[in-house]
């Protein structure tokens, strides 16, 4: 019986050890600054709203500066088709928005439109 209680203290304490040296991954799902320029952008989609043209991916919106894109606020009234993937459901003063990257949206038909609540 004490051999076995050593036992179950080296296995604890190895294995709290091996807990506490383990990495872990967080994915912190934050809007990017506005004003911040990148070069390139996966697959942007454009979306054209009183007449200014937006590039939308992976849920973050962009304009066009030359050849470089710069982050921009989700502009109030877009509509877009598809909603960003890992987008929450939240309810606001009851009424149903889809979240993503703090940016709300609300369904429209088939289509998604930026609100701000």
């Amino acid at each position: 019986m004490k051999k076995l209680k050593i036992v179950l203290v080296i296995i604890a304490f190895f294995g709290a050890l091996s807990a506490s040296n383990a990495q872990r991954v967080v994915k912190v799902k934050v809007y990017p600054k506005h004003g911040t320029v990148v070069t390139t952008v996966h697959k942007p989609r454009l979306v054209i709203h009183k007449g200014i043209r937006y590039h939308f991916a992976a849920g973050v919106w962009y304009k066009t500066r030359g050849r470089k894109y710069v982050v921009t606020a989700a502009p109030r009234g877009i509509v877009i088709n598809t909603l960003p993937r890992g987008h929450k459901v939240v309810f606001i003063k009851g009424r149903k928005y889809f979240a993503y990257k703090g940016i709300h949206y609300k369904r429209i038909g088939r289509t998604y439109k930026v609100v701000y609540v």
